[in-house]
């Protein structure tokens, strides 16, 4: 793997690799949502929430578009989603293993 693809990969992961983005990513599996909606599913202050959204949307992972007043995302690249499943895979089994 040579440097820029390691670094890009580090980028992406990094993006994710926050407990309110994981779970902005498991709403957003379901369906596109507005941030008013995502702010009321997760608890949070819709500050936090957007800067989260930002984070995400500007390394490609999520996409948004307008509609009138309300801003709308949804999962832009979905191997996002499998790399994702593939860690959560891996922590089940290890929460298991610990048992």
């Amino acid at each position: 793997m040579d440097r820029d693809l390691a670094e890009h990969s580090a980028d992406i992961l990094k993006a994710v690799a926050h407990p309110i983005r994981l779970q902005i990513i498991e709403l957003l599996k379901k369906e596109e949502m507005c941030v008013g909606d995502i702010v009321h599913e997760l608890g949070e202050k819709q500050a936090i929430t957007s800067q989260q959204l930002n984070i995400m949307k500007n390394k490609g992972i999520l996409a948004c578009r307008r509609e009138g007043a309300k801003v709308f995302y949804r999962i832009e690249n979905k191997n996002v989603i499998k790399v994702l499943a593939c860690v959560y895979d891996h922590c089940k089994a290890e929460t298991r293993s610990k048992k």
